[in-house]
């Protein structure tokens, strides 16, 4: 007779429990912000910017499988920076005309729980990679995995508040007050 074993995860705690908490409360608001709209009002672009609510949660998602990885294996996960892929990155801003929000809620949800597995499980998060050279980043800097996650949070909440003004500027709503 084979008997099945069942395992619980171990609880996670402390820091990473913290971390985990915080980008889960962002990853919300961001969700939250978008919940009700079509398709092709995620694709508006009401302000002077030419952002909109679904090329925003599609970018947040594209950071966040990039910067998970990268905790991973580092510097190679991101491609080389240069002007050729400078319009290839402005199209992670853009939900294409074959994408739905329900689609990219999805994959959003699906990153996330990578990037959570990944803060719950590393042996440390003390290990750091090399950044790939970029003109945002110093030469030679290096950011440990808790650097990456802090990353992701403040990303995160940054596009979150981007996405209320946008929302609010659609139909009035806002994801607090």
């Amino acid at each position: 007779m084979t008997t099945t074993r069942i395992t619980t995860p171990t609880p996670v705690t402390g820091e990473r429990a913290d971390l985990l908490e915080s980008l889960a409360k962002h990853r919300w608001f961001l969700a939250y912000t978008v919940q009700g709209l079509t398709d092709e009002q995620a694709r508006l672009r009401p302000t002077a910017s030419e952002l909109t609510l679904g090329g925003l949660l599609k970018h947040v998602t594209a950071m966040e499988r990039m910067w998970a990885e990268f905790m991973v294996t580092g510097p190679a996960t991101f491609p080389a920076f240069d002007e050729s892929s400078a319009e290839e990155w402005a199209q992670e801003f853009v939900m294409g005309p074959d994408e739905t929000l329900a689609g990219l809620l999805a994959d959003a949800a699906a990153v996330a729980q990578r990037t959570d597995e990944l803060v719950r499980t590393l042996p440390s998060l003390d290990v750091a990679h090399e950044l790939p050279p970029a003109p945002w980043f110093d030469p030679g800097a290096r950011w440990s995995a808790r650097r990456v996650v802090l990353h992701l949070i403040a990303e995160t909440a940054q596009h979150a508040g981007h996405a209320d003004v946008l929302r609010e500027t659609i139909d009035g709503q806002k994801s607090m007050g």
